[in-house]
């Protein structure tokens, strides 16, 4: 289990074995201990302690804070952060083992790559596809109904899993009510 410790200048630094760590260093090993550990700090030193990290490898991500609006929050969000430090174990060397005559691999059975994937009965992709393919096509609105979908979601599923997954031509027009439909191109 890593260790950690916090000297007075709020340098946090990860150990691999408890050994190593020198003494009159604040340690913890566990989200817990460090939010016991930091139980008498003034809000201010957790500020410190982020924005001393902030920015700085490995933690080029994380953006310098002004404040905390909590002791909690600001434990777990160093917590979190200061995972990155978790120090690598060296690989090790695994034993050879000698080598076995290899079975023959079952394989899976040709698909051809020209076949359009089939939606699950009564699934939500099935229910739209099918309103996709009446003579008028759907609008947003009713596929939205049909569905519980936001517009947006609808939106995606038309272009990614019709357009981009099964490879469907779905064509955009305005009926004669003036109102945009969708329907998957015959």
């Amino acid at each position: 289990m890593t260790t950690f410790t916090i000297d007075t200048d709020n340098n946090i630094t990860a150990f691999a074995a408890a050994e190593q760590i020198s003494e009159g260093q604040d340690r913890f090993a566990t989200e817990k201990e460090f939010a016991k550990l930091s139980a008498d700090w003034p809000i201010t030193r957790f500020v410190e302690v982020w924005n001393a990290f902030a920015g700085a490898p490995p933690f080029g991500e994380l953006k310098p804070v002004k404040k905390f609006t909590d002791r909690k929050t600001a434990v777990a969000r160093i917590w979190k952060a200061i995972q990155a430090l978790t120090p690598t174990p060296a690989p090790q060397a695994a034993p050879v083992a000698p080598k076995k005559a290899k079975a023959p691999k079952a394989t899976k059975a040709a698909t051809a790559k020209d076949a359009t994937p089939t939606p699950r009965d009564g699934s939500k992709k099935a229910i739209v596809l099918d309103m996709l393919k009446r003579p008028d096509g759907a609008t947003l609105a009713e596929i939205m109904s049909a569905t519980d979908w936001q517009a947006h979601s609808v939106r995606g599923f038309i272009s990614g899993s019709l357009g981009k997954k099964m490879g469907l031509t779905v064509e955009s027009f305005k009926r004669t009510d003036g109102v945009r439909a969708y329907k998957v191109a015959q």
